[in-house]
């Protein structure tokens, strides 16, 4: 039996840990912390994941919570204009759902299945010097930890990565008692407020430890209003205020259905950000033994697009078929490459997609947010891009492609 070592105990390392035991598959999965710290902790993402990811929990029959969060149809946008109101607002429609769970809920219960279905669970941090003399007793290692010491064993990729700095102040807060959207109360929806030149707002139901709740998560551009919350990372009240003065100022639509939110709980509210990065898939360790980086440890994309846990699982879900397909074969530093290289075949699409959102929309763009406020099929193609991200490239990523779609739309409107 072949024995893997996986550290981290996200999205990705938990899904693909699953799925090793499921497929028999001795393995060993370290974790900073226990399923109850985990429960007890701050917030860590938004994580809303659409319909290909959660299909992946489905095939693993780990989707534990399908039935509890809160079910997104939706995938609205609204742009600020200069009187205050909006300049364009439309809301597409999902092919298939979209849901979003508190990750203490989902990595809390993953890590106690991963022992119940015969897993082998460290709860201990794991140093470069801890990693390098473990490696030795597995037939791979696999780093799934984004954060830390171990990161840096995997250079970043220059000709992948266009930022060497930090694109977006974040800023989250998990609530209870936000209203219903009036132009749609009956459509959960995850609702994409652009703000030129200042920010963005993205509204969305989860399910958190209490139970339904929405997220209030500003992207805010380095240095302007919304790069704010840095002096109130520790008090959750200011943050909450904070942000519903923000709301009232810049999006006062939302704001409306904001008056009155409770915080879910005193760790409801996260603070940061990070430089956008691609990296090496591969790190080399002091005693010449070899790591294979996952999901956002090799690949770091910003927010905004709400890629973070979909990337994370389907690079996971990518990893566990290579290495299934690899058998009794090496899983050698050539094998981690080219597992890589399928998942990059998918994250390239969404890296490109996120590094253009950050920037000012060209005017194809611009093209695009006003045609979906008049024809609903351009405004459903879009949010199911957020799904099937290689469709972008058929029509979003390139100004002709783009033009040539919406002359389509116009003129089949006028037929």
């Amino acid at each position: 039996m072949r024995r893997i070592l996986i550290v981290g105990a996200g999205q990705s390392g938990l899904q693909l840990g699953l799925g090793l035991v499921g497929r028999g598959y001795d393995v060993t999965l370290m974790s900073a912390r226990t399923p109850e710290e985990i429960r007890n902790g701050r917030v860590m993402s938004t994580q809303m994941m659409f319909a290909s990811s959660l299909a992946n929990e489905r095939e693993l029959g780990i989707d534990f919570w399908a039935d509890q969060a809160p079910t997104v149809h939706g995938l609205g946008v609204s742009v600020a204009g200069p009187d205050g109101g909006r300049a364009i607002d439309w809301l597409g429609r999902l092919d298939e759902p979209a849901q979003s769970v508190d990750q203490r809920v989902k990595m809390a219960g993953w890590l106690e299945e991963f022992e119940r279905a015969g897993g082998h669970l460290v709860i201990h941090p794991v140093s470069l010097s801890d990693l390098d003399s473990l490696t030795v007793m597995f037939d791979l290692t696999v780093v799934a930890a984004g954060k830390g010491e171990l990161v840096d064993l995997f250079d970043r990729d220059a000709a992948r990565s266009c930022h060497t700095s930090t694109q977006r102040a974040l800023s989250v807060v998990y609530v209870h008692g936000l209203g219903p959207r009036p132009e749609h109360p009956d459509v959960d929806a995850v609702r994409c407020n652009l703000i030129p030149g200042i920010g963005e707002l993205f509204v969305m139901p989860s399910l958190t430890l209490s139970g339904r709740c929405d997220i209030l998560f500003f992207e805010g551009i380095p240095g302007g209003p919304l790069d704010c919350f840095t002096e109130v990372r520790n008090d959750p009240g200011a943050h909450l205020a904070r942000t519903l003065e923000l709301m009232r100022r810049y999006v006062p639509w939302e704001y409306e259905r904001a008056r009155g939110v409770e915080l879910t709980d005193h760790k409801g509210t996260l603070v940061g950000g990070y430089p956008p990065v691609v990296r090496q898939p591969v790190g080399r360790l002091p005693s010449g033994r070899f790591a294979l980086g996952m999901a956002d440890v090799v690949v770091a994309n910003d927010p905004i697009t709400g890629q973070g846990s979909n990337n994370a699982s389907k690079c996971a879900a990518v990893y566990l078929d290579a290495i299934t397909a690899a058998g009794d074969g090496p899983l050698d530093e050539a094998f981690m490459r080219n597992a890589f290289e399928s998942y990059w075949a998918e994250a390239e699409t969404v890296t490109a997609w996120t590094n253009a959102m950050l920037a000012p929309p060209p005017p194809h763009v611009l093209e695009v947010l006003g045609a979906a406020g008049e024809h609903p099929e351009v405004a459903d193609r879009f949010a199911n891009g957020f799904d099937r991200t290689a469709d972008f490239r058929n029509w979003l990523l390139d100004p002709d492609r783009t033009r040539s779609y919406l002359a389509e739309v116009t003129t089949s409107h006028a037929a």
